[in-house]
Parts: structure tokens; C-alpha cells; sequence
């Protein structure tokens, strides 16, 4: 099976709480349903501010990993 096209990926390191959720949501704005981001974050906050985002604007969060000094998130655009 082919890896997914990945439509973006933003870095959003060294931004506090609310501007890397913000920031993803006006980016994710012109991207097409169903298409995949990867959303890079060094706030402790966007572990939960992430998925809570995702939830209200009808997002998929398809993956969070850990990573040295922050967190990555895969979001596929909801409809």
C-alpha cells in the first residue's frame, strides 16, 4: 500500500497556546477535504488544544507522537 500524500507540514515551534492551533486552522482553511498535515508544536498545551481543535472543525487526528522537545500531529481536513 502507498504512503498518503502529505498536502503540508507546519512547523509551529517555539508558538504558545492558542497561536498553533490558530495558525493550523487559517492554514487548513484552503486545503481540499481529506487532505493530510503534519503539525509540529514545542507548546506542552497543544497535546491537548490539538485534538480538541480537531474534534470542533470535524478533523481526523490520525497520529501524535512524541518527539524531542515537542509534539507531531497528523490531521486529515474534515468536509
Amino acid at each position: 500500500m502507498a504512503e498518503p500524500e502529505i498536502a503540508a507540514r507546519y512547523d509551529l515551534r517555539g508558538l504558545k497556546c492558542p497561536l498553533p492551533v490558530l495558525k493550523t486552522r487559517k492554514r487548513m482553511a484552503s486545503l481540499d477535504p481529506g487532505a493530510l498535515v503534519w503539525v509540529e508544536t514545542s507548546d506542552p498545551l497543544a497535546v491537548v488544544d490539538i485534538p480538541h481543535f480537531c474534534s470542533e472543525y470535524g478533523h481526523r487526528l490520525l497520529e501524535t507522537r512524541t518527539v524531542e522537545g515537542g509534539h507531531q500531529f497528523l490531521i486529515e481536513k474534515g468536509s
